[in-house]
Formats: C-alpha cells, sequence, structure tokens
C-alpha cells in the first residue's frame, strides 16, 4: 500500500514524519498526474500547491476551521486528504466528483469556488460570524497573484486589514493566474522578500515578550520603533499599510516552513497575510516547461505529454479573423481578462502586441477601458467567457450602454459548459446581456456565420454588440451569412424556434418527429436582441404550435418574450412549449449529458412534442 492510499482523512496527515511528508508530497504529484491525464482538469495549478496544501492540513482542522480557496483549481490535493482519492476516476463527469471545492460534497470545503478575488471578503464573513458567536475556529483565504487583479481583492483586504479580526490570507505566488500574471502587483510581489531566519527571530522574540516581566512594554516600545523607522526609511509592504501583519516570502515548497509560518499567524489572533512562492506545475517535467498549456487540460498520455493539436474550434475561428480585421484596420484592438490563449486571442497578441490588451482578472475594469476606448475612436473587441462578463454588468449599463458606445463583445463559452460545473455555466448571459439598452445580441450557429458576424459588428455595426458563442466546435450546420432569422426547415404542423449551435438539435428532433409523420419548421435566430418577429409570426400562424428551444435559464429567456409578442399581436396558438435549462445550477457532465437532464436535447424535444400532439390525435380518431 502507498502512503497515499492510507490517508483517509486529514488527522493521518498530521501524524507523518518529515521523510513520510516528503514520500506523501510525492505520491500526491504521482497521482494528481496519473488522474488527470485520464479524466482531464486543472493540474499546473494542482501541482504547484502540493507542499502548502499538506503544511494547512498539518496546522488546521478543516472539519472546523474553515479555508477558502480562490478560484478553486487548486483544491485537488485538498480533496484528496480529504477522503476523496477513490472518487477521482469520475472527477469532472455527470455525478461525479466536483473540480471546484463544493460543501454539499464534504464538511471539509469550507464554500464553493470558481470566480476570482472573492475569497478574502466571503473569509472576512466568516471570521466575523466567529467573533459574533464567540466560536473558536481559524479562517483562512488562499489566493493567487493572480487574482490579486481583480478589484474585489483588494475591497476584501481593506475592510479585512481595518477590521482586526482574526484571519490568515495565504497569498500563493506563482506568477501566473493562467497566463503569467500581468500589471503592477505582479511586480510588486516580485520584489518582496524575508528571510526564513528573520520570521524564527520574530516568533522567539514575540513570545519572550509575552512571557518575560515588562516583556509587554517593550515590545509595545520596539514595535513602535521599528514602524517609524519603516516608515521613514523603508517601502513598507502593502499589505502592512492596510492592517495586516505580513510573513513572507515562504518557500512553498517546504513543509516544515510552512507549518512554522502557519502556526505562528494562527497565534496572532489578528489579519495576517502569509506570503508564499510556488512553482506552477512543479513535478512532472512538461507542466513545468508550460505551466499555461497544462492550467486546464484534456486527457492525455502522461508519458508524452499534450501532443493533439486542438481542432477547430469557435475560440479558434474567432482569433483568427481578429487577425484579418486587425490587418484592415488599425484602429482594431483586442481586450481580455486572463483569457488570452482560452478565447483564441494568442496569435493576436503576438502580431499585434501594441493593440493586445490582457488587464489582467478584472472584469469591471476591462469593459469600462473598453468604453474609453471607443470613446476615443477606437474599435475595441472585448473577448471573455460568458460567465466571467457578467461580473461587469455594471460597466455594460454604465459605461457602454448610456452612451452607446461601439464595443464589440466576443462571448465565449455562451451556454452550457462541459466539464467545470455549477460556476462556469454561461446560461445567464441571455438575460443580462439583453436587458442592457441598445445592446445587439448575434448568435452564430457555424464558424461561417462567426466570421460574418464578427466582420459584420466591428466593421459596420453602431452600439454596443455582442456575439455569444459555445466552447468547442461546431454541429452539422455550417451555413455562413448574416440572417435576423430564418426558415433552415419547412413543416406545417409544428414550429420550433432556437439560435445557436441549438439549431443542431432542433433540426435532429425534426428529423426524428418526421419518421412519425410529424412535420416541424424549424426558425433559427440569427440576432436575439432585437428579435425580429415577421418570421416567426409567419411560421406560428400557419402551425398555431410553438415550442422555443434554449440553452440559458427560463427567466428573462427567447421564448418569454416571443410569448408575450405573440400574445400582443393577437397570434394565437394551439401551444407553446419552452424548453430551456430550468431555473437550476448545472453540475459537471458533457454538453450531452446536460442537455438531456435539462431536457434540451433532440430526443427529449421530440418527446415533448409528441406528448402535446398525443390529445389532438385522439380526438381526430375518436371525433364526438
Amino acid at each position: 500500500m502507498s502512503l497515499l492510499e492510507s490517508i483517509q482523512s486529514p488527522e493521518d496527515v498530521k501524524i507523518l514524519t518529515d521523510p513520510e511528508l516528503a514520500q506523501l508530497c510525492g505520491e500526491l504529484r504521482e497521482f494528481l498526474v496519473s488522474s488527470v491525464s485520464k479524466t482531464g482538469g486543472h493540474l499546473a495549478s494542482n501541482l504547484g500547491v502540493v507542499e502548502l496544501t499538506v503544511a494547512l492540513h498539518r496546522i488546521f482542522d478543516t472539519s472546523r476551521d474553515r479555508i477558502v480557496f480562490d478560484v478553486g483549481h487548486q483544491c485537488y490535493v485538498h480533496k484528496l486528504l480529504t477522503g476523496r482519492a477513490g472518487e477521482f476516476d469520475a472527477l469532472r463527469r455527470f455525478g461525479g466528483l466536483a473540480g471546484f471545492p463544493k460543501p454539499a460534497e464534504s464538511a471539509h470545503d469550507a464554500f464553493i469556488a470558481g470566480h476570482a478575488s472573492n475569497s478574502v471578503s466571503v473569509a472576512l464573513g466568516m471570521a466575523r460570524a466567529a467573533a459574533l458567536e464567540s466560536e473558536d475556529y481559524s479562517v483562512i483565504a488562499v489566493i493567487g497573484d493572480g487574482a490579486l487583479t481583480g478589484g474585489l481583492a483588494y475591497e476584501g483586504l481593506s475592510d479585512a486589514g481595518e477590521s482586526g479580526v482574526p484571519l490568515i490570507v495565504i497569498l500563493n505566488d506563482n506568477g501566473m493566474s493562467i497566463t503569467e500574471s500581468v500589471g503592477g502587483m505582479a511586480r510588486y510581489l516580485s520584489r518582496q522578500r524575508v528571510k526564513p531566519s528573520y520570521l524564527r527571530f520574530k516568533k522567539r522574540y514575540r513570545a519572550f515578550t509575552e512571557t518575560a516581566f515588562g516583556g509587554k512594554l517593550l515590545y509595545k516600545f520596539t514595535h513602535a520603533v521599528k514602524n517609524l523607522i519603516k516608515r521613514v526609511f523603508l517601502n513598507s509592504s502593502i499589505f502592512e499599510n492596510l492592517g495586516f501583519q505580513y510573513i513572507g516570502v515562504l518557500d512553498g515548497h517546504n513543509v516544515a516552513q510552512l507549518e512554522t509560518a502557519l502556526d505562528w499567524a494562527r497565534s496572532l489572533h489578528a489579519p495576517v497575510l502569509v506570503h508564499v512562492s510556488t512553482k506552477k506545475g512543479l513535478g512532472y517535467k512538461f507542466s513545468e516547461e508550460t505551466p499555461d498549456l497544462y492550467h486546464g487540460v484534456p486527457p492525455f498520455n502522461p508519458e508524452v505529454g499534450i501532443t493533439e493539436a486542438a481542432k477547430e474550434s469557435f475560440s479558434s475561428v474567432f482569433g483568427s479573423e481578429m487577425c484579418w480585421l486587425a490587418e484592415e484596420s488599425d484602429r482594431v484592438c483586442a481586450v481580455t481578462a486572463a483569457m488570452t490563449s482560452g478565447t483564441g486571442l494568442a496569435n493576436f497578441a503576438a502580431r499585434f502586441p501594441k493593440r493586445f490588451f490582457d488587464v489582467g482578472i478584472a472584469e469591471g475594469h476591462a469593459v469600462a477601458m473598453a468604453a474609453g476606448l471607443a470613446e476615443q475612436g477606437i474599435t475595441p473587441v472585448v473577448a471573455m467567457y460568458s460567465t466571467f462578463l457578467q461580473r461587469a454588468y455594471d460597466m455594460l449599463v454604465h459605461d457602454v450602454s448610456i452612451m452607446n458606445l461601439h464595443v464589440v463583445f466576443a462571448v465565449d463559452r455562451a451556454g452550457i459548459v462541459p466539464g467545470d460545473g455549477e460556476t462556469h455555466q454561461g446560461i445567464y448571459d441571455v438575460a443580462y446581456l439583453s436587458s442592457v439598452p441598445g445592446m445587439t445580441v448575434m448568435c452564430p450557429a457555424s464558424h461561417a456565420e462567426l466570421r460574418d458576424m464578427l466582420r459584420l459588428a466591428v466593421k459596420r455595426a453602431t452600439g454596443p454588440v455582442a456575439l455569444r458563442y459555445p466552447k468547442g466546435g461546431e454541429g452539422d450546420y455550417r451555413e455562413g451569412g448574416v440572417k435576423l432569422s430564418k426558415v433552415v426547415r419547412e413543416g406545417e404542423d409544428v414550429t420550433i424556434v432556437t439560435y445557436g449551435v441549438l439549431v443542431n438539435v432542433a433540426l435532429e428532433a425534426a428529423e426524428v418527429l418526421a419518421r412519425a409523420d410529424v412535420s416541424v419548421e424549424v426558425v433559427k435566430l440569427g440576432v436575439i436582441n432585437p428579435i425580429e418577429f415577421a418570421t416567426i409570426e409567419r411560421s406560428v400562424g400557419k402551425t398555431r404550435r410553438l415550442l422555443v428551444l434554449e440553452d440559458c435559464v427560463a427567466a428573462g429567456c427567447v421564448g418569454e418574450r416571443i410569448l408575450a409578442h405573440l400574445e400582443q399581436r393577437g397570434i394565437e396558438t394551439i401551444w407553446a412549449v419552452l424548453k430551456n435549462t430550468g431555473s437550476r445550477s448545472i453540475p459537471c457532465g458533457t454538453v450531452d449529458e446536460l442537455r438531456r437532464m435539462c431536457g434540451i436535447d433532440e430526443m427529449s424535444v421530440a418527446v415533448a412534442i409528441t406528448e402535446k400532439l398525443r390529445p389532438e390525435l385522439a380526438d381526430e380518431k375518436n371525433p364526438t
């Protein structure tokens, strides 16, 4: 039996000797590479926090103490040490182990995670709850340097430092978010250094002054002198200026040093920031060399690493077309928020560095900055995942919409997203984008449509324009052009209205129903805001039966607007069905599995129509 196999709970980690701890860390890395190579998932970030996570479980009791992981990419080691190693064969799969912390999954998971920069705020709330209830447990926020580019992190740090509430913030400094961290904070962190010997001296000195006669007065005096000297002669830490006691920079791969620092931080009963330096991807050659490539990985052969060339996708087509547009006009620029590779902009960044702006994990800033660019005559294209763009909703309304600025939004990962679960589903943008005054929302159903729509949005459109498209590639529908709406299959009995890649599902459902002698007309919307209703009116006026198919939440869906319009126009239907993701959070799974769960796959659509038609067919057979 390996040492890792003997770890059933964090209590088993606490009793290990130093040689056993080194062995455990090695086995954890071997397990991560072996397991994630089969399932896919976040690899490099977890390889980088092995020792840090082991040290946390040596010092704290996660069944009671609260560890709040920022983003949560790095939680796999935590899950392995809390009795979930046997579930890793179903990591990020439907009904299996979540790829992020999930309290419903384990008492050791303090809080859900998936979006960046919120951990300090959440942890401060927990620390204040402990104080209000006079409870004795520690609260720890683990945040990466990449997440410190998000403004919310500083709101939390500012409040936490001023509060004086016992809270430990661990800054995991690896110089990376998904790609290399950018901005002034990244440069600042690279300059911060404190020797471990100084930390040991401070701990011994504090222990002496707490027990010796007159020690507390001595400590108070020397502490005041130290602060005076730092103010006059030294550049003090930004974290100390915010009210934190600062410990760092520590070797994030030295368990003993980390344990000493964490134990001391806990004993201070004050806001403390522990700054650790780690190497993302440590222990696996390929991820050490290219940690950005191994941030989120598909299944791969661990012996040779990732070798398969990426297939053409909506993201890669977008990136390619952006390069063509930039060649044609020097006013076209690209903006993203730590999503360069994921949005397909790596080549654009290399070819047009002066017109490429990766602002780090700061979505609100990205949109506001784009508004400034647009106001001065530049054409910014903001590329973000749907789930992260929603963090900038206020800027969409206040900074872009009110002045009707020409900012183009490339909304990647729209609709159902495989693998990442609840925190990454792009099922809200239909509602929030359509609520922004003046916003045009296009939905390409094919790579050709994406090229044509992006070209129109950049070169001919006015005001804010969004193009929403999914992760991955196109289906059987391959037509191009830009049409507000069009009939892509004619029929007499039922109308299906849909948009984006779901047109493939609608057409497949129509084929299934055709075998049962049900004639389905499929209307595809190219633009969902504003909606061109004339085609829908003609089709529904003919069939008088309607099903609207969408991969978004029910509230604010396109179907609601269509039904309201038909009612206002006095166009009656025999029946109408709205098929969408409902009012639920969507867990991990493949796209096909999640569509079946939500009832928006081709068979579910066919069954729904058949069930609605059955009473009519029965009436035809048995006339009264």
